[in-house]
This record gives structure tokens, sequence and C-alpha cells, in this order.
């Protein structure tokens, strides 16, 4: 499997965490840029073993009535009223050699997985003066490989709070979420389980359960300036009183990841249009 190949998709997903900059203005249409992004994650949630990648990564921008695309995520698609929208979730995971990774030795590898689904966001506090917006999402999101294999399911419910002009210094904005993970049983035994075939002395047989698969708490920053981007993020998991705790493949109960990202704008729309939160 060409790892290398996949990484740039799967950075995609994990800078989706940061918000996008800007306040209530006119802005163009569609934009569209390229840039370089440094990210440093675990091999997967509850590894002991990590990886660091500088990446090229595109930047797209669309502002239109019914779609609208940016760094955060695909949203608007389907309804949006004054209390809630329904829209796309995003996430994925890189993949992994299990040659390179002691816990997996001797295991098939991971494929990258991309997981997409609807997600229910209700506006609990929308405060434009104070440029405060704290949200509820609840994205329900189907996991498949780049083989087009079903892995399983996702549900994250998360509070999301973005603090816009942050300290009143105009264009940088501030993002935090946190909230629990839910993922079904198929989707465990992908990732923690461990068939008889590749026990072990150190690594004993395991079938995953279904159920609670800890908690996530992201913080970010960034800012639009003209004619660039900048953005950062730290991510922290913890898997302790998960239903996976005992796997022998998971060897952290705790992980770091850390991204920051730097996009230059080429071409921007003419057209202009209001910008909504």
């Amino acid at each position: 499997m060409k790892n290398r190949m996949h990484r740039p998709i799967v950075l995609l997903f994990a800078l989706s965490a940061l918000p996008c900059a800007g306040h209530a203005r006119e802005l163009p249409l569609w934009e569209a840029g390229a840039g370089v992004a440094a990210i440093d994650f675990p091999d997967y949630r509850g590894s002991d073993e990590r990886h660091a990648y500088v990446l090229p990564v595109p930047y797209v921008v669309y502002r239109g009535e019914f779609l609208k695309v940016d760094r955060e995520k695909v949203r608007g698609l389907f309804f949006k009223n004054d209390k809630a929208e329904l829209d796309i979730s995003l996430s994925g995971s890189v993949p992994v050699k299990s040659a390179d990774n002691r816990a997996r030795q001797g295991m098939p590898d991971l494929y990258p997985t991309l997981e997409i689904g609807p997600s229910l966001n209700l506006f609990l506090l929308h405060s434009e003066p104070r440029k405060l917006y704290l949200d509820l999402r609840l994205p329900v999101r189907p996991v498949i490989d780049t083989r087009a294999k079903y892995i399983g399911h996702v549900f994250q419910p998360q509070l999301n709070l973005d603090v816009r002009d942050l300290g009143g210094n105009a264009g940088w904005n501030l993002g935090l979420a946190a909230g629990p993970i839910f993922a079904d049983q198929r989707y465990h035994q992908h990732f923690y389980g461990v068939d008889p075939a590749y026990a072990t002395a150190a690594r004993p047989a395991y079938t995953a359960r279904g159920g609670y698969a800890g908690s996530q708490f992201i913080t970010a920053l960034s800012k639009r300036f003209p004619g660039y981007w900048v953005g950062g993020f730290v991510k922290w998991d913890t898997l302790r009183g998960a239903v996976v705790e005992d796997s022998p493949l998971l060897k952290s109960k705790q992980n770091f990841t850390a991204g920051f990202a730097v996009s230059w704008i080429f071409a921007e729309s003419k057209t202009r249009v209001q910008e909504e939160r």
C-alpha cells in the first residue's frame, strides 16, 4: 500500500478542525489557492507511536446560496433556519503500515478511512454583537476505507464554541470543541480487535465491543489576512473508560495531535456575497 499517496487527503480531515476566519462583511463568492501544512499525530487513537508530516494542501472556499464549502465543513446542503441546520460531517484516519507499528506487527495494514455523514447542528447561542457562537453538533458518520470496504459507524456529539475577532483583534477566530465519541462493534473491531490468527504471547486474541470510545477536545486559532490564511490547532483524545480500553492494541489512553497550516489565495470571484455564520 502506498501510504504516502493518501496522506494529503487525510490531512484535510485533520485540518477540518480549524474554523474559518472572518467577520460579517462582503466576501468573494469563491476563493482558490494552495498552501502547506505540518501535522503531528498518533498512528491511530490509542497508539503510542506517531508520525509528523509536512505536506501541500489546497485552499477552496465557496459561499453559494445553498452550498457553502470552507476549511471548516461543507454546510447548508439540506436545510438551515435560525435554530438549526443539517449539513455534512467529514472525518477520517491515516494509513498504518503494520510493519512500522510495534503493536500491530504481523497484522494486516490499516487502510485510510473516510467518515462522511449527516450532522444536525443546533444553534444554542448566536450573539452577534459579542461574536460568540455556541452550537451542539450531532454527526453520524458511516466509515469506509480506500478499498470501499464498510468499516462501521461513528456518532460524535460535540459542543462547539466559535469566538470571532478574539479580544477585539479583527479577523482572529478561536474555536473550541469537546464531546464524547461512540462507535459500533464493527468499527472497534477494525482498529482494536485481534483475530486468533494474529494472536501472540504479548498480544492475545481480542474481540471488541461497540459503545463509548473516549472523548475529544479541540482548540483552534486562525486568521484570514489579505491574500493568505493561517491557522493551527491542538487536539487531545482520551480513551479512559472506553469499551476498548482493555484491547492489547490500545497502548496509550491519551493522545495529542497538533497542526499548523498557511495558504495563499491565488484567485477569487469578482462576485461578492454577504458572509453568513
